[in-house]
């Protein structure tokens, strides 16, 4: 059996009150991990503490065989910046720039070649040269993740990446997020309030009472 590319032990966090405690999973190449919970529940920090972004009150992180928060800073931001990519909600696109621009960037800087078919699989192939301003929010969205799958990730932390899309672009979005994972062996975080969304990937968790548990699990439990 492969390692995971990801993997926690024991994570626990709060701010001014308790998130979660005792959170444990590990995702392999190929797969694709969901997490839901009602809003402050402590899915995108958790998300950020797996992503190398916000350091766990307790527990442990791997990430692609590192104990994430024992390296270096440099040593993490160049996991970042080479094999992980991170897809938000808002799309943080350098807004005085093209759409191509943007995927040029990232490109550059994980230092791969951009695969120009991609922008073909998420229909944006007839806007990419167009300023991101005069881009739709769903443009802007899957012109976003186009810039995290040049860089040929191997592990894809994604934060609510449908909450402002229609179905059909939605539809899209998860389609071609699903499909590198399968393509190239890599591991998929998603935090998500959609059920629908989320039952497209191969675990689905729920984040509640400060635990992790699975979600068809805490479902039977209340019916």
């Amino acid at each position: 059996m492969s390692h995971p590319c990801l993997a926690a032990t024991k994570l626990a966090h709060a701010f001014d009150y308790p998130l979660y405690r005792e959170v444990s999973l590990a995702i392999r190449p190929s797969e694709s991990v969901a997490v839901m919970g009602r809003s402050g529940s402590g899915k995108s920090t958790l998300l950020h503490t797996l992503a190398g972004l916000i350091a766990p009150l307790e527990g442990k992180v791997e990430l692609l065989g590192r104990d994430l928060y024992r390296i270096s800073e440099s040593e993490k931001e160049m996991l970042r910046r080479n094999r992980t990519g991170i897809v938000f909600q808002q799309h943080y696109l350098f807004k005085g720039m093209t759409g191509r621009e943007n995927v040029e960037i990232a490109a550059m800087l994980a230092r791969q070649e951009i695969d120009e078919t991609l922008f073909e699989v998420l229909e944006i192939d007839t806007v990419i040269d167009q300023k991101v301003s005069e881009l739709s929010g769903g443009q802007q969205q899957r012109v976003s993740l186009a810039r995290v799958l040049s860089k040929k990730p191997q592990v894809i932390f994604a934060d609510e990446p449908t909450g402002n899309l229609d179905l059909e672009t939605s539809d899209l979005v998860m389609k071609v997020l699903l499909n590198y994972v399968a393509e190239q062996k890599a591991a998929l975080f998603m935090v998500t309030h959609d059920p629908e969304v989320a039952g497209k990937c191969d675990r689905v968790y729920l984040l509640e009472e400060q635990r992790l548990k699975p979600y068809e699990e805490s479902v039977g439990k209340r019916l």
